[in-house]
């Protein structure tokens, strides 16, 4: 190591070169967290299209979105550090703290989901998981022509909108108050660095 460069380094300097280099933002979101929200945002609205009009695409659908849930439980044990449900599930007292806070703008900022983000993706995962339950079941000689079958199904779709509708919003509500994209965050996989 030459004397300028110790000097620099003890400094805290840095050299303009390395500088320019550093990363402004980490890593967050893995490929298959990524591909999987957007394919869940696709699907689920084609399936919401389609309903009862185009039965067969609707069924076909609702079967990768089944699959594209299975897979995202499993990755929520074995996938990367923020993916992983051990990172974002918090207790209802953590949630409703951190909701406190946000709504008092003095929320603490989190590199992967907040406690209340991680709420909604539970939330997402089980009803989303329960459509697709009850979409199969009508397919099946035992509730084949259920009303109640039927009707929760329905049920559930208007609910998850609802949630959509509330994620949507508290992405945009986070994003304001810590001053980052999180749409772009969730297609490029990265955030701010902390």
């Amino acid at each position: 190591m030459t004397a300028s460069k110790s000097a620099v380094e003890a400094a805290g300097v840095m050299p303009a070169a390395a500088a320019s280099s550093q990363a402004t933002t980490v890593h967050v979101w893995d490929p298959f967290v990524r591909i999987f929200h957007w394919s869940l945002v696709g699907l689920f609205a084609v399936a919401f299209a389609t309903g009862d009009e185009i039965e067969g695409l609707h069924i076909r659908v609702g079967y990768a979105i089944a699959a594209l849930v299975a897979l995202r439980i499993i990755w929520g044990f074995v996938g990367s550090r923020h993916a992983r449900f051990s990172d974002f599930v918090r207790s209802p007292g953590e949630i409703a703290t951190y909701s406190g806070q946000a709504l008092r703008f003095r929320a603490p900022r989190y590199l992967g989901h907040n406690p209340a983000g991680g709420a909604m993706v539970v939330s997402l995962l089980v009803m989303i998981g329960g459509i697709a339950a009850t979409g199969f079941a009508m397919t099946t000689d035992a509730f084949w022509g259920s009303q109640w079958v039927e009707n929760l199904h329905e049920g559930l779709v208007y609910a998850t909108l609802g949630l959509i509708i509330l994620h949507v919003v508290g992405v945009i509500f986070s994003g304001l108050e810590h001053g980052e994209n999180l749409v772009k965050a969730m297609i490029t996989g990265r955030k701010r660095a902390p």
